[in-house]
């Protein structure tokens, strides 16, 4: 036999090529022909090479969808986290990123390789190649990524002999202006509420005091939250890491808005409540008013028979704090079981952080369990390093925090997220992984949250009706609970679906010239500092390039501002509002002009150059008519009132007796 000219061992058919004769293989049987006639390499005996039977296998194994190969899960599971990629997908089943692209085209999805997606694209992807796609949420992905390390958070203490108490760790809360901040203040004798704008906690701060019960020295850690409506996220994120909340009410206000707030979250994370009756001292005050009221949510008294503790105080004059501190140990001894291991390695929670100039990254921590000690490498969300230094809530350098005890920690790369885990780890290795792990998560996530889903049908129609209306910004704040807040309250702005607000950076520190770059690659971007300014380089560039930076310190003028610049983006809506109504009563033909209707108006003005139809019968017969003419006797007119004569020509000449002139303008609806 004969081999196929320039092909593999085929059988004597009419070849071609460049072989010396036709269907001319070369030497030997089914030789192969090589280039320009050369004889080619050693006889396949008909069998298909290993190239050729490994693609009949991935044909078999990657079906077509819409003209591209893709590999076929055949149900197997696969794990993705929130925010993953075509990339992190195709890593998974060992595909090209790029056929994943164009089989989401297919189905109708413009999506990257590189851009996060939802969980539905995730599932309809999953489904189109047969593959089980599971979502993994941010709490088990982190879980797994600790137990990839040997770590896990919550761990068990290590059985009953090795735990000992702790202090209670206490959320005040209540509503704003009832006293809160003074309370505390009266407790650790510090002015705090002085250095707050406007008089309203904007931050969570972190104290630990001292009170004799039974002759015994025992500690409070206390934390204060805001109570401004807009920090609902970081009250909540407070009673979560409570043991107890005491429930500020002021006697002379009684229950509000976000008094019922703070009980709903306390009984949410279920922890007992001691209230505290604040200003007493004040004219009109009213304790057992306040009592009665609180009945109604489940807080009853214990002289009415309930098991809640309350406690008349007064933060300004001082009266009974040694009575409220009492019956918060009183509480947490008979309701609650607090201890810890202390000789484990360290957990806790980031209870605020912020950018300091001089020491950089600063963290208030709360220890829950273990020991923390200068020295540890630590991780807290997506910040990680060495504990420099620490400090208590009076400043002073401490070298090691035991369980419930709040600590200032220094030392840290990044700025973490209020309400981040802490976690010691072995060395800055370790720590450094799983920073980096959970920094990219977190980016995913914004990303995916930042970023719309967009099919194709939606983009050709933003197309037909042009482009929606978007207001970019850039948060930077002093701390991260409030740029947190501060976010959480401005994406609840609803202007309805003409206008979108996106959060495209969020940060702490100073306003740097990153920032302002970044506002410059999307027209229209406006950076917004929270309590920070904005470094002279940057401050230089922005007054350059024009980019808009707005300052604030009271999270109220931030909210209604950004509001009014939304529904200023707003487009206009018109409305017809009618000017007057006349009656045709002669006709008159006039040269150059027409027909001119002698009329009585009716009711309102008739203006010149205003808008008018003609209505006979109640059926209008002409429209998009405008008063061309006006005249009273012989006299132009600009205006006729109600109950005159006038002549009108409107450029319409089939006019009857009995007509109707209605006139009417378009006037901008306030939006």
């Amino acid at each position: 036999r004969t081999g196929a000219g320039g092909g593999g061992g085929g059988g004597g058919r009419p070849g071609g090529g460049f072989g010396p004769r036709p269907g001319g293989g070369g030497r030997g049987r089914g030789g192969t022909q090589g280039a320009f006639g050369r004889p080619g390499g050693r006889p396949t005996r008909g069998r298909k090479s290993k190239k050729q039977r490994r693609q009949e296998f991935d044909n078999m194994q990657a079906p077509a969808i819409g003209g591209v190969q893709a590999p076929r899960g055949h149900g197997k599971v696969i794990r993705l986290p929130q925010g993953a990629s075509l990339t992190d997908f195709a890593e998974k089943i060992g595909a090209n990123p790029a056929s994943l692209v164009q089989i989401m085209l297919h189905l109708g999805e413009m999506v990257t390789a590189t851009q996060s997606v939802n969980e539905e694209t995730l599932q309809l992807l999953g489904e189109e190649l047969d593959f089980n796609v599971q979502v993994v949420s941010p709490e088990d992905e982190d879980r797994e990524l600790l137990e990839s390390f040997d770590l896990e958070y919550g761990e068990d203490e290590g059985g009953e002999s090795r735990l000992q108490s702790r202090p209670p760790v206490v959320t005040v809360m209540g509503h704003v202006d009832h006293g809160k901040t003074k309370l505390l203040d009266a407790i650790r004798n510090a002015n705090v509420v002085a250095g707050e704008a406007g008089g309203i906690t904007q931050h969570i701060g972190a104290y630990q005091v001292s009170t004799e019960v039974d002759d015994q020295e025992r500690k409070i850690t206390f934390i204060d939250t805001p109570g401004h409506e807009a920090f609902t996220a970081m009250r909540a994120r407070g009673a979560e890491t409570t043991d107890l909340v005491v429930l500020v009410v002021a006697a002379d206000d009684g229950v509000k808005p976000q008094t019922t707030e703070a009980i709903d979250h306390a009984t949410a994370a279920g922890v007992p409540i001691v209230v505290a009756v604040n200003k007493v001292d004040k004219e009109g005050a009213d304790p057992q008013r306040v009592r009665a009221q609180l009945t109604e949510y489940g807080l009853v008294a214990e002289e009415f028979g309930g098991q809640t503790l309350f406690v008349d105080v007064s933060a300004k004059q001082g009266l009974n704090l040694d009575g409220l501190l009492e019956a918060i140990i009183l509480t947490a001894d008979a309701e609650l079981d607090l201890r810890a291991n202390p000789d484990q390695d360290a957990q806790g929670v980031a209870i605020e952080a912020h950018l300091d100039r001089g020491r950089g990254s600063v963290a208030t921590v709360l220890v829950q369990r273990g020991t923390l000690r200068v020295g540890d490498s630590i991780v807290c969300g997506g910040a990680f390093g060495r504990v420099r230094a620490m400090l208590d809530d009076n400043g002073n350098n401490v070298e090691e925090a035991l369980p419930s005890r709040p600590v200032l920690v220094l030392g840290l790369t990044a700025v973490p997220g209020a309400g981040d885990n802490l976690l010691v780890v072995d060395d800055d290795r370790v720590a450094r992984q799983i920073a980096d792990r959970r920094a990219a998560r977190k980016r995913n996530a914004e990303l995916l949250k930042s970023r719309p889903k967009q099919t194709l049908e939606e983009l050709f129609k933003d197309l037909e009706k042009g482009e929606v209306q978007e207001l970019l910004l850039i948060l930077k704040g002093d701390v991260s609970g409030s740029v947190e807040a501060l976010e959480d309250s401005l994406l609840k702005i609803d202007v309805g679906d003409e206008v979108n607000l996106r959060v495209i950076r969020r940060g702490v520190g100073a306003i740097t010239q990153d920032d302002v770059n970044l506002a410059l690659t999307s027209v229209g971007t406006v950076i917004i500092g929270f309590n920070v300014r904005p470094e002279r380089n940057a401050s230089e560039l922005a007054d350059r390039e024009g980019v808009d930076i707005r300052y604030y310190s009271v999270i109220y003028q931030a909210i209604d501002e950004v509001e009014a610049a939304l529904k200023g983006m707003l487009k206009p809506e018109y409305e017809e509002v009618q000017l007057g109504t006349a009656e045709v009563r002669e006709l008159f033909k006039v040269p150059r002009i027409g027909t001119v209707a002698g009329s009585m108006v009716l009711s309102g003005t008739i203006n010149r150059n205003s808008k008018a139809r003609l209505v006979r019968d109640g059926i209008v017969v002409a429209d998009n008519l405008t008063v061309s003419s006006l005249r009273r006797f012989k006299d132009d007119a600009t205006e006729v009132r109600e109950g005159f004569e006038c002549g009108i020509g409107v450029g319409y000449n089939d006019l009857k007796l009995g007509d109707v002139i209605e006139t009417f303008e378009m006037r901008e609806k306030p939006r």
